[in-house]
């Protein structure tokens, strides 16, 4: 069976954390380790983590969420490498139905699940109830329902050590955080790789926490300016792929 690398990068989140890890533990029967990116938190994370005997990989400064991710990618030891943001929480047969879609095929690279909270093709049109609802209803094995698309959101990125071994690590040009996923999505197409969203797989996305403490004017200039550095890089438009 295929073990399963979890690497979420953490920023004085610990409120977020904790649940998120717990929600994995509860709802994961896969074979799974947790690694915890801590970008030099105050709040009590890295203690949390000792304590729970999760993996860890702590920096003393906030580097941001690409090289976070990058941080945890280097120590994964799994087959298959899923990077989770902290303001997530996994449900039962989430993980389980988003695998059996990536080793579906020896083609697909990169699968992402439905969520409450994402911009594109990710996002459910149909109300948000609560997580266990929304779980027991869309988590029932259905393969009709994985569709393959351009783009998949990176609150929870699922996608094969293979891929990483051809394509290399997130690009952390895009630091700290924004077109980091769109710019991996992109080159995993570019070597021939498909996106999947697994249609049978609910994962619950509180949204932005990550962004939230800094402010507003701010956040809009970082995507600007991660727009424009995705452009430079590729002379292709993101947007189209949303």
């Amino acid at each position: 069976m295929q073990m399963v690398s979890i690497i979420i990068p953490n920023y004085n989140g610990l409120h977020w954390l904790k649940p998120c890890v717990q929600s994995i533990r509860q709802h994961t029967h896969t074979p799974y380790e947790v690694i915890v990116v801590d970008n030099g938190s105050k709040d009590g994370s890295v203690e949390y983590c000792l304590d729970h005997k999760l993996k860890l990989v702590s920096v003393p400064f906030n580097r941001g969420f690409p090289m976070a991710c990058n941080l945890g990618l280097r120590v994964a030891g799994g087959d298959a490498l899923l990077l989770l943001n902290n303001d997530t929480l996994m449900t039962p047969r989430g993980l389980e139905n988003m695998l059996r879609c990536l080793y579906s095929s020896e083609d697909i690279g990169i699968v992402g699940p439905m969520t409450n909270y994402a911009s594109g093709k990710q996002q459910l049109e149909e109300p948000f109830t609560s997580v266990e609802d929304m779980a027991a209803r869309i988590n029932q094995p259905n393969s009709a329902k994985w569709r393959q698309v351009e783009r998949i959101v990176g609150l929870c990125f699922l996608f094969r050590r293979e891929l990483l071994d051809r394509i290399g690590l997130l690009d952390e040009r895009f630091s700290p955080g924004h077109f980091e996923d769109d710019d991996y999505c992109y080159r995993a197409r570019q070597a021939g790789y498909r996106l999947m969203i697994a249609g049978d797989s609910f994962i619950y996305h509180h949204g932005s926490a990550s962004f939230q403490k800094e402010n507003e004017q701010a956040v809009k200039q970082l995507i600007e300016q991660n727009y424009r550095k995705f452009m430079e890089k590729w002379a292709v438009d993101p947007h189209q792929f949303i």
